[in-house]
């Protein structure tokens, strides 16, 4: 019986160190990048990517995640992502590593919405690349032209709604006032100064709290912040005092909003945080005029037509 408990533990204690690790830095993933269930997914530009990137990865542009012009916040359909993720040879249990430019806080957004959708399909593995490929050119690691070849997988995946609000869901979560709204964009838009081009409306979710995702990197890095490091950030925010909280990150369209949204779920480790994908560019579309706060009046609105 001891035998079996301590080979039991060894198993438990082997599988806990070969665990994704939500974020990567430049050496971690070299060190990983050939293992087989290893996918380096680059999310830049083709151009990017044709001119030189991580041996091994292949290409998903950040446009192919991303739903239409007029809402460009909401998933794609299932079958388009389902297509998607086999042509990247994606299964279950492939451990997908996400690389975007890294090029300032703003592009992070685009690895953690990435993250964000696989682990919505279903992909149990995944890691962002801390910093982005700035960060693997200033290690000085190496980088080719290469273009692999992929087998296309048989990856059909569900939808997770553990991880999406819908905005029905928001709106009642809005009425019965039982979570968490967070607001990730910067001030000027949670106080309805200035909104999305695609954005019918300026404002916030009524009841909402600002929480901008710039918060969760030092100033000057594009790299996120370390658990202990994110601890602090968020102590003195609703994000650090409610912890147990049910909460929704939103911004524009979930771009900064999925930078919340990991911060909160995968570094810090909090339960039951979910993103709205389409966020207030999708809230404003609908026609019965959902309740926000921060609207601008008719002469902040006619002012800022001529600015």
């Amino acid at each position: 019986m001891k035998k079996i408990l301590q080979f039991a533990f060894a198993i438990t204690a082997a599988s806990s160190a070969f665990a994704a690790q939500p974020l990567l830095s430049p050496a971690d993933l070299q060190a990983q990048a050939k293992a087989p269930q290893v996918r380096i997914i680059d999310i830049r530009e083709p151009k990017a990517y044709a001119e030189s990137h991580i041996p091994g990865a292949v290409s998903a542009p950040y446009g192919q995640w991303r739903g239409p012009a007029s809402n460009p916040g909401d998933l794609p359909a299932l079958p388009q992502l389902t297509q998607l993720v086999q042509s990247l040879g994606l299964n279950p249990d492939s451990h997908a590593v996400v690389v975007s430019s890294g090029a300032d806080t703003t592009d992070f957004g685009s690895a953690a919405r990435v993250y964000w959708t696989l682990k919505v399909l279903g992909v149990q593995q995944l890691s962002v690349l801390n910093g982005g490929m700035q960060a693997w050119a200033s290690a000085k690691l190496p980088q080719d032209n290469v273009v692999p070849q992929i087998t296309a997988s048989k990856f059909t995946p569900t939808l997770d709604k553990r991880y999406i609000a819908t905005r029905d869901e928001v709106a009642e979560k809005v009425k019965s006032g039982n979570a968490l709204l967070v607001d990730a964009r910067p001030a000027a838009f949670f106080q309805g100064e200035t909104k999305h081009a695609a954005a019918k409306q300026a404002g916030t979710l009524k009841g909402a709290v600002n929480v901008e995702h710039s918060r969760w990197f030092a100033p000057g890095s594009t790299a996120m912040m370390s658990v202990p490091e994110a601890q602090k950030a968020a102590a003195s925010t609703p994000l650090g005092k409610q912890p147990e909280t049910e909460t929704v990150a939103f911004c524009n369209t979930g771009h900064w909003a999925a930078t919340n949204w990991f911060a909160q779920s995968e570094v810090l480790g909090q339960k039951n945080v979910k993103l709205y994908a389409g966020s207030m560019v999708d809230w404003t579309q609908d026609a019965s005029h959902l309740p926000m706060d921060n609207v601008p009046g008719r002469m902040q609105q006619l002012k800022s037509l001529f600015k």
